[in-house]
């Protein structure tokens, strides 16, 4: 079986959609990106000025991990990437459970259903703590949701299952997450960027 070298990544932003005028990711700032590095069992928060770091991680993935990485964090990140982030094998938690339910869900709900924790804020939290200068606080609530992230993705990858409130009541989502030697490069989407 092949390494599955994952990383996991969770962006905030200096803004809002109410900032910018649109429900739009991508006229969105990076004030930090929070990543976990499976190869070095390592999580690393860098601020706006060091994203030159993060994309040489990126690439060296089997896959990135994330929670509306496709629809929120790539569209903010590709203005920044010389690349194309639609280039790199993904896995959208939440792009995976919306096609298969039909409906969205918050991380913060698949974490307490499924881990017993959930977040320790909101993104308009993040974006007060890049306001009044607060980094540190900010970087350690982007490393709370990659940590939450990573430990949801590891459930599902091991145990072959989620939990999540359905209607009032607990139900299971079947998830096949484990890396397979045929299937390294796959599962590339196609981006709407």
């Amino acid at each position: 079986m092949a390494k599955d070298n994952y990383v996991v990544v969770d962006i905030e932003t200096k803004n809002s959609f109410f900032d910018v005028g649109a429900y739009d990711a991508s006229k969105l700032d990076i004030s930090v990106v929070g990543i976990y590095v499976a190869e070095e069992d390592k999580f690393i928060c860098y601020d706006e000025h060091e994203l030159d770091k993060i994309w040489p991680i990126l690439e060296r993935a089997t896959r990135i991990i994330g929670f509306n990485i496709i629809g929120f964090d790539y569209p903010v990140m590709q203005k920044s990437y010389h690349g194309n982030l639609s280039d790199l094998t993904t896995l959208d938690m939440l792009y995976e459970f919306k096609k298969t339910h039909n409906f969205r869900i918050k991380l913060d709900s698949l974490a307490k259903d499924t881990l017993g924790t959930g977040k320790s804020g909101d993104g308009l939290q993040a974006i007060k703590y890049y306001e009044e200068g607060k980094i540190d606080e900010l970087k350690k609530y982007c490393l709370d949701d990659v940590r939450i992230t990573r430990d949801l993705f590891l459930h599902g990858r091991d145990k072959g299952e989620v939990y999540f409130q359905d209607r009032g009541s607990r139900s299971v989502w079947q998830v096949d997450w484990k890396l397979k030697d045929d299937n390294v490069g796959a599962g590339v989407l196609t981006l709407p960027f």
